[in-house]
């Protein structure tokens, strides 16, 4: 006779039951740093919050139509291309090429649900479980936490301050593994804001092209560059950009809409064929009313979005005043939203220092240690979300510890 099957109650089953790669995980940095936020009682004045990258300002007015209009129609409520509304990926091939003078098409630029998930759906592609992708540490945690859950290893590419935290190309061939199949470049970085200079992305190319790798290339903050950086660099130029290149953008940040997420991957030839599969399985297709008003804001918004690119300049001059002010902390590396300080000796290590500034001194930042390792003396304050006369009251909230 067979025997009756085990039924276990819930709260009493194996955490076996669990993905061991989503349990191996870290947990999502931002709600733990708002937790310490949360006991915060008001001693030294408002709350400042810097831990999340979003803009401080609304949305342009007119953008904010074009999505109340865009929303309330049928075609927005239906699903749309894999990979992504023609019109978009036209206007956002055309806005590349304007940008880098290249000749990308509509055919190589696929629109996703967010930035986050255009590089969780690349390094899918890229790599598969016990293959390993390289990132430069700092890294951006969700990176990290990306390919942990797709069982990738994470190959750690140090940068030092020293090196105004850019990565070392000659560092990171020495560093390779058989296992590796792709390098991953966030500028301007986040964390720290650096900017990698156009040779230093033409050096990783080349690289990649001469090992056979992926070079997947997050440019997420291109829109805040120093009008005398861009462009960035020319790997669009090449007329077999495809074969090695992989880039990412996002639509959050530049049009401040981040809740309607949107983003997108350019790539070609065999990457993007079967990316495809990818998309169509991760996210059907791409929210439809943010595409339709994204197609008329890349041309009419072009004036705003350079205003906005002058704006973030100027918090990032305030921070840099403020930072003169500060006792025993250095600032390390500033650009784009981000400022990365480093901890004065007498300091505990990051994630006790930023718990202590978050309810103690009403200074919301993340600690270096959810960027990395090697990071425990340094803490991020993405300043983009708060004016200059805010920034300006940093060091006194600082200052306490």
């Amino acid at each position: 006779m067979d025997e009756a099957p085990i039924r276990r109650h819930p709260c009493t089953m194996s955490h076996s039951l669990i993905s061991p790669r989503v349990r191996a995980t870290g947990a999502p940095p931002i709600p733990a740093a708002r937790v310490w936020a949360a006991r915060y009682d008001g001693r030294a004045g408002p709350a400042i919050d810097l831990t999340q990258a979003v803009p401080g300002y609304p949305p342009d007015p007119a953008m904010l139509e074009h999505l109340a209009a865009a929303a309330g129609t049928r075609a927005a409520a239906g699903y749309g291309d894999i990979a992504g509304d023609d019109g978009l990926r036209a206007a956002l091939a055309a806005d590349l090429n304007g940008f880098y003078g290249a000749s990308v098409t509509a055919d190589q630029v696929s629109i996703t649900a967010g930035c986050n998930l255009a590089f969780a759906m690349a390094a899918t592609v890229a790599a598969a479980p016990g293959e390993a992708v390289m990132l430069p540490t700092p890294w951006y945690f969700n990176h990290h936490m990306a390919l942990t859950m797709h069982g990738i290893e994470t190959l750690p590419l140090p940068c030092r301050a020293e090196d105004g935290f850019v990565p070392d190309p000659a560092l990171a061939e020495a560093l390779l593994t058989p296992a590796v199949r792709a390098i991953v470049l966030v500028s301007p970085n986040n964390p720290t804001g650096a900017i990698y200079p156009p040779e230093v992305i033409a050096a990783f190319a080349t690289l990649c092209r001469r090992r056979g790798l992926w070079l997947i290339l997050d440019e997420t903050y291109r829109d805040f560059l120093p009008a005398d950086r861009t462009p960035p660099h020319t790997l669009f130029s090449d007329p077999d950009w495809a074969d090695v290149l992989v880039h990412l953008y996002s639509f959050s940040k530049s049009y401040c809409i981040p809740g309607h997420r949107v983003g997108a991957i350019a790539a070609g030839g065999e990457f993007r064929a079967e990316m495809l599969k990818v998309l169509d399985t991760m996210q059907i297709c791409p929210p439809r009313a943010a595409q339709t008003a994204l197609t008329w804001a890349i041309e009419g918004l072009r004036d705003w979005r350079a205003g906005n690119r002058t704006l973030m300049a100027g918090r990032a001059d305030a921070f840099r005043a403020a930072a003169g002010r500060l006792n025993g902390w250095k600032l390390d590396a500033i650009g784009a939203y981000f400022a990365y300080l480093r901890l004065p000796d007498w300091a505990a290590d990051s994630p006790a220092t930023a718990e202590r500034l978050a309810s103690e001194c009403g200074l919301a930042s993340l600690p270096g240690a959810f960027f990395g390792p090697g990071q425990d003396r340094h803490l991020r304050l993405a300043f983009a979300n708060v004016d200059a006369e805010t920034i300006a009251r940093v060091p006194e909230r600082l200052n306490l510890l």
